[in-house]
């Protein structure tokens, strides 16, 4: 990389909540919805679970309280 470039790959913030993170706060919240409506639809399923278990771990990363979902 020539040294008057920015490095453009620093710029994706996996554990920050700030405008520099983009929607991804946004983008978990709605997929924890859409799991919880699979759920009550289909019933517990293995996919389902690891993907309730992935979602809850970047909320709590995010620090984003699930009873207020």
């Amino acid at each position: 990389m020539p040294a008057n470039k920015r490095p453009r790959r620093l710029n994706y913030a996996v554990n920050k909540k700030w405008p520099k993170s983009g929607s991804k706060v946004a983008k978990a919240i709605s997929h924890y919805k859409k799991l919880q409506k699979r759920i009550a639809f289909e019933w517990e399923t293995k996919w389902l679970q690891n993907a309730l278990k992935i979602v809850t771990a970047k909320l709590k990363k995010y620090q984003i309280n699930l009873n207020k979902i």
